[in-house]
C-alpha cells in the first residue's frame, strides 16, 4: 500500500524551514512505510499535515504546531499503528 505525506505551509510565514525539517523526521522515522512526502505551498497562515489525503493537523484548529513526538504517533496510527517509535511513544 501506498502512503502519501502532504505538508502544507504558508510560505509567507516562514514556515519552510519547519516544514522540511518535519518531513526529515518523518522520512527517517517511516523510511519503508511513506512512499511519497510532498511539501506544498499554500495560503497564508495555513499549515496542515495529511496522511493520504486525510487531514491529521491543522495549525488552526489544533492551536499551533505539533511537538514531532506527536506528529510521530498521528502517523504511526494511521500508517503503521504495531510500529514501535521508542522514545517517542505514548508512556
Amino acid at each position: 500500500m501506498e502512503t502519501k505525506i502532504t505538508i502544507k505551509y504558508c510560505p509567507k510565514c516562514r514556515w519552510l524551514l519547519r516544514s522540511s525539517w518535519m518531513a526529515q523526521e518523518l522520512l527517517t522515522t517511516f523510511e519503508t512505510e511513506i512512499t511519497e512526502l510532498t511539501l506544498k505551498p499554500s495560503g497564508v497562515g495555513v499549515f496542515k499535515i495529511y496522511v493520504n489525503k486525510a487531514l491529521i493537523w491543522c495549525r488552526k484548529e489544533n492551536g499551533g504546531f505539533p511537538e514531532i513526538k506527536e506528529l510521530k504517533q498521528l502517523v504511526r496510527d494511521k500508517i503503521a499503528p504495531n510500529k514501535d517509535l521508542g522514545h517517542s511513544d505514548k508512556k
